[in-house]
């Protein structure tokens, strides 16, 4: 049978279901990005400390930092970014596509993975704001069996999300959880703030969105997905994401129920993985949903300030018929503090 595009209708296309809520918000609503935490509940070291996130000198055996020397280079020129598609979210401002120039750096071929957050954590003693709050959000399907986690509560427009107590990076799905089997995969429970913290740890930074959006694509302008406009070619599956009626039903024909390894699948043009699917990736910008202040082609940095960041790439949650965010040109966003179990973060440097 010849390929065709996916042409599901949306049921809710002002709704990003798949992503967390804002961590203050457990009463309230919920987006498809990471959870926003409530700055009250910290104390006030603690957030000095985490503002700070200063890069320790002295680094503990095999903490290693990472090198960029050997990352792809995305190449500088003019791309074509976000989308006039009608699979687009308006409300998201993923478009109009506009042409945006691009200087050229290099990008992560993978996502930041528990082994490398780890050894950042063993150099700098580093505590997380998830850590510091004391929960984070779990998706539903993935709690451990009743009982054995404190739930702190669920958002009223997503109750798929819970808030377990002692969630957090190194234990994904609360106390009693580990990463031991999953170094290999991208970490999660992670704030915006937490990954600037790495990045100056390790002399790195967050791609910006454009920087980011250039790269996923692989070298292809105007595609849907950084491999084409089928989802499945050939039947072939490309990335993490949802398979079956969500959110109560996932058959993960595609190989993972949750994160997958950052080498999974196939490289993008660029030789970047898993730039779609698996885990929302964090952005250096401000989010804004106004097209107007996305920035001017030559200097596309988004605007000055605001309130959530960007988020790029969808996860391991999304489906067509709800948050199809896991297309290039797709965006969401989220409060810096924020973090979930399906938002990690890769990085980027200079030439």
């Amino acid at each position: 049978m010849p390929d065709k595009p996916d042409h599901e209708p949306h049921q809710d296309r002002n709704v990003s279901p798949c992503c967390a809520a804002k961590r203050k918000a457990v009463a309230g609503s919920a987006g498809c990005g990471t959870p926003a935490m409530e700055s009250a509940r910290i104390p006030a070291e603690a957030q000095t400390a985490a503002a700070a996130a200063p890069a320790s000198e002295s680094q503990a055996p095999g903490a290693l930092r990472p090198d960029p020397s050997s990352w792809p280079v995305i190449p500088e020129g003019e791309y074509w970014l976000g989308t006039d598609d009608q699979e687009g979210f308006p409300s998201d401002a993923e478009g109009p596509a506009r042409r945006v120039r691009v200087q050229s750096f290099r990008m992560s071929p993978y996502a930041v993975t528990n082994a490398d957050f780890a050894a950042f954590v063993d150099s700098t003693g580093y505590v997380t704001e998830a850590e510091q709050f004391g929960w984070s959000y779990v998706f539903h399907l993935l709690l451990p069996e009743p009982g054995k986690v404190a739930i702190v509560g669920s958002p009223q427009q997503t109750p798929w999300w819970h808030g377990v107590e002692g969630a957090c990076w190194r234990a994904p799905e609360g106390p009693g959880s580990s990463i031991a089997d999953r170094l290999n995969h991208p970490v999660v429970h992670v704030s915006w703030n937490d990954a600037q913290a790495y990045c100056r740890w390790a002399g790195v930074r967050l791609p910006t969105e454009v920087e980011w959006e250039a790269a996923a694509r692989g070298g292809l302008e105007g595609k849907r997905y950084p491999w084409g406009d089928v989802l499945r070619p050939n039947g072939e599956h490309r990335c993490n994401i949802w398979q079956g009626v969500f959110p109560t039903k996932n058959h993960a024909s595609d190989g993972y129920f949750g994160t997958a390894p950052v080498d999974a699948y196939e490289p993008n043009g660029y030789g970047l993985y898993n730039v779609s699917g698996s885990v929302w990736e964090w952005c250096a910008d401000w989010f804004t949903r106004d097209p107007g202040q996305r920035g001017s082609t030559e200097r596309p940095a988004g605007p000055a300030e605001g309130e959530a960041r960007v988020l790029k790439g969808g996860s391991y949650l999304c489906h067509h018929s709800y948050c199809n965010r896991y297309r290039v040109a797709a965006r969401s966003g989220n409060t810096p503090d924020s973090s979930t179990g399906n938002t990690g973060f890769r990085v980027a440097a200079d030439l």
